[in-house]
């Protein structure tokens, strides 16, 4: 798989006894079905038979997919398509989020936070993944416009506002206690 490729969604688990998956799209999930044959991480390609909505997942029929047991095999597959096949960006505010992946994190006032790591959602909105300078942990940041207010492409960097952090209380003196 090349670079060219981006993640269009991921496979879920089997829905029925008849070869159905749920599919988490990352995008628009009536498009699913608009961009042909989707490929895999190893390079197989899926093409979707048909597809119906079901609370914020897709349950999808691929072509040659027929039991509960092949549907299970597909389970946390990964679906990817070619980068030219994704529409034109028609406002300047849209943007895909894999062309964040390697931008500069700036603070403030400038300095180096680390590089985007990757931008997933536990499914309370999306996360910023980055690794800090000469570290090789990583952390979270909430990509909300509060803390991610500019994002500069041209440039390659993301100016953030980190938030304040949750730390442990302060010790209540008359309690012994948080």
């Amino acid at each position: 798989m090349t670079d060219t490729k981006i993640l269009l969604a991921q496979i879920g688990s089997a829905h029925g006894i008849k070869g159905e998956v749920r599919v988490k799209p990352f995008g628009e999930a009536d498009m699913l079905d608009q961009y042909g044959k989707l490929e895999t991480k190893d390079g197989r390609k899926l093409k979707i038979k048909r597809m119906r909505p079901q609370k914020n997942m897709m349950v999808v029929k691929f072509e040659g997919v027929n039991t509960r047991e092949e549907a299970e095999a597909l389970n946390r597959v990964e679906l990817y398509i070619d980068r030219e096949k994704l529409p034109d960006l028609e406002d300047e505010d849209e943007f895909y989020i894999e062309d964040m992946i390697g931008m500069s994190v700036l603070g403030p006032d400038s300095e180096d936070l680390g590089t985007v790591i990757t931008v997933s959602n536990f499914g309370a909105g999306d996360m910023v993944e980055v690794k800090p300078p000469n570290s090789s942990s990583t952390y979270y940041l909430p990509f909300t416009k509060e803390v991610v207010p500019e994002i500069d492409f041209e440039n390659g960097s993301l100016k953030v506002i980190p938030p304040i952090e949750v730390s442990e209380r302060d010790e209540d003196p008359s309690t012994g206690s948080g």
